[in-house]
């Protein structure tokens, strides 16, 4: 017998049907022996409903009354999943994040989860019952609902499994498992058998949305093993796990891509100390976050252009605030593009063997694709394209890199 969490997203509970067919998936679980908890996304499209009333409602509105309104999603669907379970003879009951108590802190809509006491929880799943937790929910410290941030979900579950000490948590979306690359832009890639926490995390925090990056970060911290697996095909899926299980390790996991950036190139900024934290502090104060950055060699070592990435719907943000910071920062022009893509190739691999770089550099050479911006990590190398080139890039490099299938 194991202790399974099982994690369904809004496109597996979009309707009636889909949350009949996913007590189906419960059932088989149970009737296999396992104690079983679930946590539950809204239905499709009702969290943007949600949004979308909120904002209607007033342009500046309230956090703590947001959290309250869009979390009901969630709850809808926690219980008429309770209620399908126990139409088919299988004891059941809906969680709530205040009855669980997911102890969160108090940045409401994107709050993070702190603790989660499981101690009823534990008690009725061993009595035979299957518990419904719905996700993206917890307790704030001044007793109001907060939400987690969108993709949530994923990180409620995750974070679950290691309260609960479980043997896994199975994620099931609309995709069979985590793919070499996008299969809708290359037919060829691979579905990977498993693949390792950090791969898994650099994946998605560069592009992959298979799972949420905070609930990978979860799982690599606590230690949880978590497979990814389709809520409409009944075969495994794709572990996440340590990479100790991984005998042999692949040099590149994947090839993934983000076209949702944008690159400011600020121009004859004076060279001298402090003129970097003149920059991105007060970026850092709008909460905007950034991601690649290249600072030129100062042209007559009193001036130097400074280019940095972010995601495109901070652009007019941080336009505005880099434009009320030009007195303080003294540069002479700023220039923006959003029509730029961040394509990557990751993979642990990359600390053994040398010449993954130069590969991805010649490759887009011979494509005729012009770099603009470099980034690395350990297991990672991002570079910034024009947008144009995304789908040719991503085809080249997966190709060059050994990623392609076998043709059967």
């Amino acid at each position: 017998m194991a202790r399974i969490v099982m994690k369904f997203g809004g496109t597996s509970v979009a309707n009636l049907e889909r949350i009949r067919n996913v007590a189906q998936r419960i059932k088989s679980e149970v009737d296999a022996g396992h104690q079983v908890a679930v946590v539950v996304s809204a239905m499709t499209g009702v969290t943007d409903q949600l949004v979308g009333y909120v904002r209607e409602a007033a342009e500046l509105y309230d956090a703590r009354e947001y959290d309250a309104v869009v979390a009901t999603g969630e709850q809808v669907t926690s219980g008429l999943l309770a209620i399908v379970l126990q139409s088919m003879g299988i004891p059941a009951r809906s969680w709530l994040g205040w009855q669980l108590a997911i102890k969160t802190d108090g940045a409401h809509g994107a709050a993070r989860i702190e603790n989660i006491d499981t101690a009823d929880m534990i008690t009725q799943m061993i009595a035979g019952s299957v518990a419904v937790m719905a996700g993206f929910q917890g307790l704030g410290p001044d007793s109001r609902i907060t939400t987690l941030g969108r993709g949530g979900s994923d990180t409620s579950a995750v974070a679950l499994a290691a309260a609960l000490k479980a043997d896994r948590c199975d994620i099931y979306t609309d995709v069979d498992g985590i793919y070499t690359t996008d299969p809708r832009i290359v037919s060829r890639a691979r579905k990977l058998e498993k693949i390792t926490y950090e791969e898994m995390l650099e994946l998605a925090s560069v592009g992959a949305k298979v799972l949420q990056t905070r609930s990978v970060e979860v799982a690599m911290k606590e230690k949880v093993r978590v497979q990814v697996l389709s809520s409409f095909k009944h075969k495994p899926g794709t572990m996440v796990v340590d990479e100790d299980e991984i005998m042999e390790k692949e040099l590149i996991a994947g090839v993934a891509y983000s076209r949702n950036e944008a690159k400011i190139t600020i121009m004859n900024v004076p060279d001298h100390p402090g003129v970097s934290a003149a920059i991105f502090g007060p970026l850092s104060e709008a909460n905007i976050n950034v991601d690649m950055i290249v600072q030129n060699v100062a042209h007559d070592g009193k001036t130097t252009d400074l280019t940095f990435t972010l995601t495109a719907a901070d652009l007019p943000r941080a336009l505005d605030v880099l434009e009320k910071a030009k007195p303080l920062i003294e540069y002479e022009t700023l220039t923006h593009d959003a029509n730029v893509a961040k394509i990557s190739v990751v993979g642990v691999g990359m600390r053994s063997h040398a010449g993954v770089a130069l590969t991805m550099f010649k490759t887009l050479a011979e494509k005729s694709i012009n770099i603009q911006v470099i980034s690395t990590s350990e297991i990672k190398i991002s570079v910034l394209i024009a947008a144009e080139y995304t789908e040719l890039a991503v085809r080249a490099l997966h190709t060059a890199y050994g990623l392609d299938a076998v043709a059967a």
